[in-house]
C-alpha cells in the first residue's frame, strides 16, 4: 500500500488529472487481482493446514504446484488485460486529459502480471507457515528503490527523460520483477520453511482451487460493485473522483492492520485445523479481532479529525483535498464494522468456507450498497449519501460474518 501511496503522492504533484489516472488504473487493475485472490486464499487453506498437521513434505508438493499454475495462469490474463486497458478510462467517461495519461500507464503496468502472480504464492507460503518478516523485510527494500525509480522516471532526473505517469508505472514494473526473483533466489537456496521442489500435483492443485475459486469469484463481483460504485463517482467531475482514489488509498493505510491481521486469522485457522484444534482456532480468530478493532478504532480518530492534514500529502489542489477529506470523515466512522470484516471474512477462508463468505459479500455489497447509492445520486445528486450507502453495507456484514463465526459451522468443513 505505501508503494501505491508514493506513486499517488509524487505524481500528485503534476496535477490531479495525474492522479486521477494514475488512481483510476490501480482501480481498474483490481479484476486481474481478483483472479490473484484465487490464488492466495487457495495457497493459504491448503499450505497452513499442512503446516499444522506437520506435513512438510505436502505443503513443499503443494508450493511447486502452485508457483507452476500461478505462471501460465498469468499468461492469458497479460495479455487479456494489455488488450483491454486502453478501454477502461473511456468506460468511466473520463476527461480526455486522463484518458490519455492513463492509457499508458496501465499498458506499462501490464507488464509486471507474471511476477505479480509468482510473488504473490511466494508470499502466502511464507505467510502460512507463519513467517511474515521475510516478507515484510523484501517490501520494505522495494519500497525505497520504487521511489528511487519514481524520482528519475517520472521528473527525468540524472539524465532519465521526464516520462510521468507512465515512468511510475515503469518503476513498479521493475520492483515487482526484482522482488520476485529475491523469492526465487531465497526458494531456490533453500532459505524457506519449504523444499524446493519441481513436482506437480493435479489432485492438490484441486483442492486449493475448490476453496481459491469461491473466494475468486466473491473478489472479482466485489471489485466489479467496486468499479460500479468508480462510475457514480465519476459523474461528480474531476475534483471529485480524485478526491476518492486519495481517499480510498489514505483508507488503505488504516486498513493495513486489518489486512495485515487478516492474514493472521487465515494462517491461524488453517493450522490449527490441520492441528484438529478448532476451538483452539476460535480463540486464535477472537483474539486477532480484538487487536485489529483496537488498531482500527485508533487510525479511525485521524480520520474523522484530521483527515486535510493527510490529504495534503498527495495534492495541493483545494477542492481535491476538500472531497478527500469528506471520503475519509465518513468512512473513519465505518473502521469497527470494517474491523470485524476483514478478520471474520480471513477467518473463514482460512477454514475454506469460501462460498459463504460469497454469498454475505454478494448479497450486501448489491442490496445494501451499489443498488442505494445509484438511487440516492439519481434522486438527490448528492455525494455524502452515496458515501452513506457505502459504509452501511460495511456495518450489514459486519453483523452477518459475527453470527456466521459464532454458529461455528466452519468446524465441519474439509479441504
Amino acid at each position: 500500500m505505501l508503494q501505491v501511496i508514493t506513486d499517488l503522492i509524487m505524481v500528485g504533484r503534476i496535477s490531479a488529472f495525474a492522479v486521477a489516472a494514475v488512481g483510476l488504473g490501480l482501480q481498474s487493475l483490481t479484476f486481474v487481482f481478483a483472479i490473484l485472490t484465487l490464488l492466495h486464499v487457495g495457497t493459504s487453506a491448503l499450505l497452513s493446514r499442512f503446516v499444522g498437521a506437520g506435513r512438510m513434505n505436502r505443503a513443499s508438493t503443494g508450493l511447486s504446484t502452485l508457483l507452476r499454475f500461478a505462471f501460465f495462469l498469468s499468461m492469458p490474463m497479460m495479455l487479456l488485460w494489455y488488450v483491454l486497458a486502453s478501454n477502461v478510462y473511456v468506460w468511466f467517461g473520463t476527461v480526455q486529459e486522463v484518458i490519455i495519461l492513463g492509457e499508458d500507464y496501465v499498458q506499462m503496468l501490464t507488464w509486471m502480471l507474471p511476477f505479480v502472480f509468482v510473488k504473490l504464492v511466494f508470499v502466502t507460503a511464507f505467510n502460512a507457515s507463519g513467517d511474515t518478516k521475510t516478507p515484510m523485510y523484501v517490501k520494505i527494500g522495494s519500497i525505497f528503490l520504487n521511489v528511487f525509480l519514481n524520482y528519475l522516471f517520472i521528473f527525468g532526473h540524472f539524465g532519465f527523460p521526464e516520462m510521468g505517469v507512465e515512468g511510475a508505472a515503469l518503476g513498479t514494473v521493475i520492483v515487482n520483477i526484482l522482488e520476485t526473483l529475491v523469492y526465487l533466489w531465497l526458494y531456490v537456496k533453500g532459505k524457506m520453511f519449504y523444499m524446493a521442489k519441481w513436482h506437480y500435483s493435479k489432485t492438490l492443485l484441486t483442492r486449493a482451487l475448490k476453496v481459491g475459486i469461491p473466494a475468486s469469484f466473491e473478489r472479482m463481483l466485489t471489485f466489479s460493485s467496486f468499479m460500479l460504485f468508480t462510475v457514480i463517482i465519476a459523474h461528480y467531475g474531476t475534483e471529485v473522483l480524485a478526491g476518492y482514489q486519495i481517499g480510498l488509498r489514505v483508507e488503505g493505510l488504516a486498513f493495513m492492520p486489518g489486512i495485515g491481521f487478516t492474514i493472521a486469522a487465515m494462517a491461524l485457522m488453517g493450522q490449527g485445523l490441520g492441528a484438529k484444534k478448532p476451538e483452539q482456532s476460535k480463540e486464535d480468530v477472537l483474539l486477532v479481532l480484538k487487536y485489529t478493532v483496537g488498531f482500527m478504532f485508533f487510525l479511525s480518530f485521524f480520520m474523522i479529525f484530521v483527515p486535510e492534514k493527510i490529504v495534503w500529502l498527495f495534492t495541493d489542489d483545494a477542492q481535491t483535498i476538500e472531497e478527500a477529506s469528506l471520503y475519509l470523515r465518513i468512512v473513519g466512522v465505518s473502521q469497527i464494522p470494517l474491523a470485524f470484516n476483514f478478520v471474520l471474512s480471513g477467518a473463514l477462508r482460512g477454514a475454506g468456507d469460501t462460498k459463504r463468505t460469497l454469498r454475505i459479500n454478494l448479497i450486501s455489497l448489491w442490496f445494501v450498497r451499489i443498488l442505494p447509492a445509484f438511487a440516492l445520486s439519481w434522486y438527490f445528486e448528492s455525494i455524502f449519501l452515496v458515501y452513506i450507502a457505502m459504509i452501511s453495507d460495511t456495518f450489514v456484514k459486519a453483523i452477518w460474518l459475527w453470527r456466521t463465526f459464532q454458529k461455528g459451522e466452519w468446524m465441519k468443513i474439509k479441504i
